[in-house]
């Protein structure tokens, strides 16, 4: 699979996103042709396209693409994964942190691909439920590990910024399969690394 680099956009795309962006612009009471606007509804555009470039990649085939056949039975731990998404309902970042654990049986994967596995599903218009249950099926469907952890920290700037304005507050979600659910050892174990 070939990755997109950041600086690659399909220009249709782009030019059509920017009239949609310089119209938002003018229903919002600004003026498009304005100097520090001008180039707004591009960036815009290209930014759009950089924060939901998730929905055309393959998490099972990123895994699979450097798997390797290995007898390791013991927790792998991604921890403190960045994470950067946009929440569907108000279109507004959410920014945090994901660990990723998974008890290999027979395979094992490169540790980049964790991390690239966890961006591919957070640069989509997403809610954290989903995001979370996404990232462990896929490591699930690709490696058919013993288990998959999953634990996402986010604060969502939907809640920071308007509604009921609580800058604090974060969100915190999880999604367990095979020892991960059926061990409470292996899952105490796996939420005290991630402390």
């Amino acid at each position: 699979m070939a990755y997109k680099r950041v600086d690659e956009y399909d220009a249709d795309v782009t030019k059509e996103l920017s009239g949609h962006v310089r119209e938002i612009l003018r229903l919002i009471g600004e003026n498009p042709e304005r100097e520090g606007l001008v180039k707004t509804p591009e960036r815009v555009a290209k930014a759009l396209q950089f924060l939901t470039k998730g929905s055309t990649e393959d998490g099972v085939e990123i895994i699979r693409s450097a798997m390797f056949e290995e007898q390791y039975r013991q927790m792998v731990l991604v921890r403190d994964i960045e994470l950067y998404s946009i929440c569907e309902h108000h279109m507004m970042p959410f920014i945090g942190k994901c660990h990723v654990a998974y008890i290999p049986d027979g395979y094992i994967t490169g540790l980049s691909k964790i991390a690239r596995v966890v961006e591919t599903f957070a640069r989509r218009l997403q809610v954290q439920e989903r995001l979370t249950v996404q990232i462990r099926d896929c490591i699930q469907e690709a490696l058919h590990p013993l288990g998959v952890a999953v634990v996402i920290e986010a604060s969502h700037t939907c809640m920071q910024l308007r509604g009921v304005e609580k800058s604090n507050a974060i969100t915190t979600t999880s999604a367990f399969s095979g020892a991960f659910l059926s061990s409470a050892r292996t899952r105490n174990e796996f939420l005290n690394l991630i402390k």
